[in-house]
């Protein structure tokens, strides 16, 4: 865009107005750099002129934010946002929407790095004051109201996300009518709580209703049509029909690698979600492959701390197991469970997870004792575990998106996992929230 280029570039003294509106034409164009750099430049500006404590600095605080989302460069936005809102705190006041939409805003960055407590924290305020100041039947609040519930989700809080998608979706289809997006959004969170809490026929229901509507309404390459294909995969996954879910999962691989590209983190998705069902399947040698591809630019793109990469490292690890490389199975596995107990803490369902499949590896190495420590641990902290079980237990969310988020999650055995029994690969299951950076 040659015409942009030199506008800005022989404009450089305009107001930040004007640079943010040739900002927003770098963004729609992809050109993100460009993007970042114009921003950059505009906050420097509206520093010297005005102050930190200008709306306009604020304001050029957001929108290098949001940039820095785009180019998933997490942390840096995470700072800004923090700055952003509690500077439109202390010059707006807490109730001014734009307080509201800088809150929302780091509480979808807190997700995205892991952060569910935060998030949930800060998106509890968000739905209080909508609902106190809009209105129950405020598109606003229905937004928060979505937000929340797919926060609930990430902390496996599943009766909390259905109690407020229930609400979300009888609100969308009495006031949008049932053929709107917005409504299909809620068909399509409600449906994968569904499956969190075992009610697979009913979210196959309404995952095959989403995906007729995204089909012929958005086409068959929009992203929200994808993801809609992908969910249904995930719940024919889940009712053990693999061979389906294959089918679906190698489309939507093809189709977002082609339009997001490799390293996406919704390619990212689908290239795990494709793995677990090679797993189920038998073909190991095909998971391994594809978890070891995932994995190498989970830790990249999210770091080696992110619940997604974790869960990742475990099922690779029990890939490893279930080709009898125990030694480098069970390397993986103390990475995970040291992770997870300084993250999570003992106490965690899914650090207990780990310990259990760890067992089973100390197991296949003769480390008998160290097995035998661990089962003793595991069981004791289930005992105690009892107010911090989860409402199913085939549940570890994980964060795709900032804009239209895909949660993966990867499943314990259901039974308690003995020393004669296998470890269970993790089954992926998506949730796809209509959050959206504003």
């Amino acid at each position: 865009m040659p015409h942009v280029d030199l506008v800005t570039s022989f404009n450089a003294n305009e107001g930040a107005d004007f640079r943010s509106a040739f900002w927003g034409i770098y963004l729609g164009a992809g050109k993100l750099k460009a993007a970042q750099n114009l921003m950059e430049q505009t906050l420097e500006k509206c520093r010297l002129v005005f102050g930190e404590e200008h709306l306009a600095s604020v304001e050029a605080m957001h929108r290098l934010a949001v940039t820095y989302l785009r180019l998933e460069e997490y942390k840096k936005a995470q700072e800004l946002q923090v700055l952003v809102l509690e500077k439109r705190t202390k010059l707006l006041g807490e109730d001014h929407p734009e307080t509201w939409e800088a809150m929302g805003n780091l509480a979808l960055t807190h997700s995205i790095l892991g952060e569910y407590e935060k998030a949930e924290e800060l998106e509890v305020v968000v739905l209080e004051k909508r609902t106190r100041l809009l209105g129950e039947d405020h598109p606003e609040t229905w937004e928060a109201m979505a937000n929340l519930a797919v926060t609930h989700g990430y902390l496996g809080e599943y009766k909390k996300a259905q109690e407020l998608q229930v609400l979300v979706l009888e609100k969308r289809t009495k006031l949008l009518g049932e053929d709107h997006p917005e409504t299909w959004e809620a068909m399509a969170n409600l449906a994968v709580t569904h499956g969190y809490l075992g009610e697979y026929k009913k979210a196959q229901e309404l995952q095959v209703l989403v995906l007729e509507k995204r089909s012929k309404l958005l086409g068959e390459d929009h992203p929200e049509t994808l993801m809609a294909i992908g969910n249904l995969a995930v719940t024919y996954h889940t009712l053990g029909e693999y061979e389906k879910a294959e089918e679906l999962e190698v489309v939507v691989l093809e189709k977002r690698t082609k339009l997001l590209g490799d390293n996406h983190p919704e390619t990212l998705s689908a290239i795990s979600n494709l793995a677990t069902t090679y797993f189920q399947l038998r073909h190991f040698e095909k998971a391994k492959e594809l978890q070891v591809t995932v994995l190498v630019k989970q830790m990249k793109v999210l770091g080696e701390d992110h619940p997604q990469t974790l869960n990742t490292m475990l099922n690779l690890a029990v890939t490893w197991y279930k080709q009898r490389e125990f030694e480098r199975a069970e390397g993986l596995g103390i990475v995970v469970l040291e992770k997870r107990r300084k993250l999570l803490g003992d106490q965690h369902p899914d650090t207990v997870g780990a310990m259990q499949i760890l067992a089973i590896m100390y197991r296949a190495l003769d480390k008998l004792m160290e097995a035998e420590e661990l089962e003793l641990q595991a069981t004791v902290l289930k005992k105690q575990n009892t107010a911090l079980r989860r409402d199913h237990p085939d549940a570890l969310p994980i964060v795709d998106d900032f804009t239209s988020t895909e949660v993966s999650a990867a499943s314990q055995d259901k039974n308690t996992l003995s020393a004669d029994s296998d470890p269970q690969i993790s089954t992926v299951v998506l949730y796809c929230p209509d959050s959206h950076m504003k």
